[in-house]
């Protein structure tokens, strides 16, 4: 069964400024969780318990954001053809027609 490709760029440009948006939001809690030391919490198991919590967020919240990014930036590029793609067309449709 044949498929054309069909694309919403609205919808993509959308998706795009959200996987931003989410990179952003991402960067904002770990930099709010750097101010957070051991010794400001309570107890000696409870400072470990939240430096190892601090040092697991810190390594995995690296890998979703360097994850995030790498789709954000191809969806952005995709979104950017696609634009292109539909200026062109729109612009060589009104050529055809001022011609006829």
């Amino acid at each position: 069964m044949d498929r054309d490709l069909q694309v919403d760029a609205h919808q993509l440009g959308r998706f795009s400024r959200a996987l931003g948006s989410s990179l952003t939001s991402l960067h904002e809690a770990r930099r709010a969780l750097e101010h957070v030391r051991a010794g400001q919490l309570g107890t000696k198991e409870l400072d470990e318990a939240c430096d190892g919590f601090q040092e697991r967020w810190r390594y995995g919240a690296e890998q979703l954001g360097t994850r995030i990014k790498t789709v954000h930036d191809g969806v952005k590029l995709s979104h950017e053809g696609y634009v292109q793609v539909n200026k062109a067309i729109e612009s060589a449709f009104k050529a055809v027609e001022a011609r006829a």
